[in-house]
């Protein structure tokens, strides 16, 4: 890396989508953002915008055979802002990878060993490593002398005691089978936490908080000083958490009672619990404003799935106001954690007596900015927290690179 290098280019690849930042890393501001959404099919689209220039938004909708012409025409769009990979600017590639198992747990130079152990993960993670490597595997064709950095989604969780990680079942078996809980919105939940003690004007290893990244997906952690010691998402993110497609936590019975009962194949049990269930199991959306809207117009329907929501989150808050003993704030985050605040409210509502309130006029106004909504002097903070993964990506990645 030249001295002179400071910008970051931050690669999230899904199976059919690349979401990309590229940041400068002196200053930490965004020089470009884009997406690339459904390739492989007909109807690819690309959505660029490039924040450095201030120009609008461009699009392209063509066919995008693969992660290899995505990137090739990403690339062709930082290029034209004057943005090209083969920048001298250009100091590293940050990837997200969902999961790292026990064996990563911090950013990682990416090697062949550690592609290779990442594959080796994919078991546990089917649907996203395999992505993700093609992601990594497409990067270094572009820039084959470039650094690529993996940042996991699970490294942040690795500092969980073994009381909390691991399940109560045949010591043997789950060692054989990588079985245990691994967490996931890592990036997010470690951006978040120390943003909350900044929040307070506090350093982060003074700080108790517990995180709740509200999304289309959702988890909570207990975050003690700096480091997760409990998760609510576990050898994948299925647990925890009621989210918009999944059921998070269960009875586990119920998975032999339908293969039993209802003939259900283990394919078929997979896609009710992660695909059909959560809020759109309960009520047929999983859009939290629709549900709102509906609750508005007397909906019963959407009114218990609301419950139900709100039900679990309570029960994870005071599980891990259990956990950490002493909480100085909870912090809410993602797109329904930063913008419902029926949600907030709810979270919270009859938990005066630990501490934790909110303020009706605070939590009614909508920004972008992290700020408070609980009433002043509260005793536990409550704050909403936008959360940047995308930053938190880029500055572990460069740390790691100027390093």
């Amino acid at each position: 890396m030249t001295s002179h290098a400071t910008r970051v280019l931050v690669l999230n690849s899904g199976s059919s989508s690349v979401k990309y930042q590229l940041l400068d890393m002196a200053d930490g501001a965004r020089l470009a953002v884009g997406l690339v959404e459904r390739i492989g099919e007909e109807t690819s689209r690309l959505a660029h915008t490039p924040l450095a220039t201030g120009g609008a938004k461009r699009e392209r909708v063509e066919p995008i055979a693969d992660h290899a012409a995505a990137l090739n025409a990403v690339a062709e769009e930082l290029a034209a802002d004057g943005l090209g990979l083969d920048s001298p600017e250009l100091a590293a590639i940050g990837h997200r990878v969902v999961h790292g198992g026990r064996e990563f747990t911090e950013p990682t130079v990416i090697t062949e060993e550690v592609v290779a152990e990442i594959e080796r993960l994919i078991p546990v993670a089917p649907l996203h490593n395999p992505a993700n490597i093609t992601g990594i595997r497409t990067a270094q064709a572009l820039r084959p002398d470039l650094p690529q950095v993996a940042v996991f989604d699970t490294a942040f969780h690795t500092t969980m005691p073994e009381s909390a990680a691991r399940y109560a079942i045949d010591v043997e078996t789950a060692d054989a089978h990588r079985i245990r809980r691994y967490g996931f919105h890592g990036t997010s939940h470690a951006y978040v936490s120390r943003a909350t003690a900044e929040l307070l004007g506090k350093d982060p290893s003074e700080v108790n908080v517990i995180v709740l990244h509200l999304g289309n997906g959702a988890s909570a952690s207990a975050v003690r000083g700096g480091r997760c010691v409990d998760t609510s998402m576990g050898l994948t993110p299925l647990e925890g958490l009621v989210m918009g497609t999944r059921s998070g936590d269960m009875d586990p019975a119920v998975i032999f009672h339908l293969a039993r009962t209802a003939a259900m194949s283990v394919d078929e049990i997979d896609s009710l619990l992660n695909k059909k269930s959560g809020l759109i199991g309960l009520c047929g959306d999983n859009d939290m404003r629709e549900i709102r809207r509906r609750i508005d117009e007397g909906d019963e329907r959407a009114e218990l799935a609301f419950d139900i929501y709100v039900h679990r989150l309570k029960k994870y808050i005071g599980a891990y106001y259990a956990v950490l003993g002493r909480v100085d704030a909870v912090a809410f985050t993602a797109g329904v954690g930063e913008n419902a605040a029926p949600v907030r409210e709810a979270a919270v509502a009859g938990l005066e007596q630990l501490g934790l309130a909110v303020d009706a006029d605070l939590n009614a106004i909508r920004s972008d900015a992290a700020r408070l909504i609980s009433p002043e002097g509260a005793r536990v903070a409550v704050a909403v927290v936008p959360t940047d993964e995308e930053l938190e990506i880029a500055t572990q990645t460069y740390a790691l690179v100027s390093s």
